[in-house]
């Protein structure tokens, strides 16, 4: 990937990660300053990694892409209270190790106890 493209990607990115309701396929190519094969392309470049959504809309009498992030930005407030920040053992972590993330009981919990909460608000 030359170091245009990856800039490109990335600009794309920040941008499609940004908008909360999804991004349209035109003001996405128009933003970069890209032609609409060249957005069009890296739109489906991005969605076959995995990173984005491509949806298909009727916007003005035209069908076109509203693209939506597939991955969420992480903040601060998605790993506060990780027992792993704290953790005594963390030099012995590791799949193998005498510790392991795989089997961490005060993990598990937090985990557990995280996603419970989460459930709770979108109800």
């Amino acid at each position: 990937m030359s170091p245009r493209s990856h800039e490109l990607e990335q600009r794309a990115l920040q941008l499609i990660f940004s908008a909360e309701e999804g991004v349209l396929q035109s003001e996405m190519w128009k933003k970069l300053g890209v032609s609409s094969r060249e957005g069009s392309r890296l739109a489906l470049k991005l969605e076959e990694k995995g990173v984005i959504e491509r949806r298909k809309v009727l916007h003005n009498g035209r069908w076109t892409y509203v693209l939506h992030s597939r991955r969420q930005l992480v903040t601060i407030d998605s790993v506060k209270g990780c027992p792993c920040l704290m953790c005594e053992e963390i030099e012995k972590c590791g799949p193998g190790g005498l510790r392991s993330p795989l089997n961490c009981v005060r993990l598990t919990e937090w985990i557990e106890t995280d996603a419970g909460e989460e459930t709770q608000l979108s109800d």
